[in-house]
């Protein structure tokens, strides 16, 4: 940040008073400038044993496998966000779950929370951030081309509760470690 969004004067990064941070702040107008993470929201979308991946039409990770996510929007509840991006990646229509997991990734400044879902029939008509989208059997799902760690982690949580048949909250946090190349 370099200036300040209120008034347009030059903006200085130092620690408020009562604060134990760096800030943003305006020395004109007095603004403090708080930047704090973005939620990624997104869901397990499931229709009669299979879930639903998209294959990424943009950067990052373009071409891979991902489940329908992206970033919230102000104005709208975690449950609409995720609904909106599933209808926006997939085209799919859904009876959105309970909340499934959520990982804290700081070094992006992000939280991702993904919820479970009901496909309402297998229909897909996916948008412009995706070159496709398409339901795979626990056993056909593309480890490898996996877009996320969270994505990767949220599916492991997913089959292995599928597997118990006991439905749990998942909280974790992952740090950067590179990825293996594309």
């Amino acid at each position: 940040m370099k200036f300040c969004p209120t008034c347009g004067h030059e903006v200085h990064q130092s620690i408020p008073p009562g604060d134990n941070r760096p800030r943003y702040g305006c020395a004109h107008c007095g603004t403090i400038h708080y930047q704090n993470p973005n939620l990624v929201l997104g869901t397990i979308p499931e229709w009669e044993g299979k879930v639903l991946l998209c294959r990424r039409a943009i950067e990052p990770r373009y071409g891979y496998w991902t489940l329908p996510a992206g970033f919230m929007e102000n104005g709208e509840t975690t449950a609409e966000g995720a609904t909106r991006e599933t209808v926006e990646e997939a085209g799919a229509r859904i009876e959105l779950g309970a909340p499934f997991s959520m990982i804290d990734v700081p070094d992006v400044n992000q939280v991702h929370v993904f919820f479970r879902a009901r496909m309402l029939d297998p229909e897909l008509d996916p948008g412009t951030e995706s070159l496709e989208a398409r339901l795979f059997a626990e056993p056909e799902i593309p480890w490898e081309q996996i877009a996320f760690r969270t994505v990767e982690q949220t599916l492991r949580w997913f089959f292995a509760d599928r597997a118990s048949g006991s439905w749990s909250m998942h909280v974790s946090a992952i740090r950067h470690r590179p990825r293996r190349s594309a």
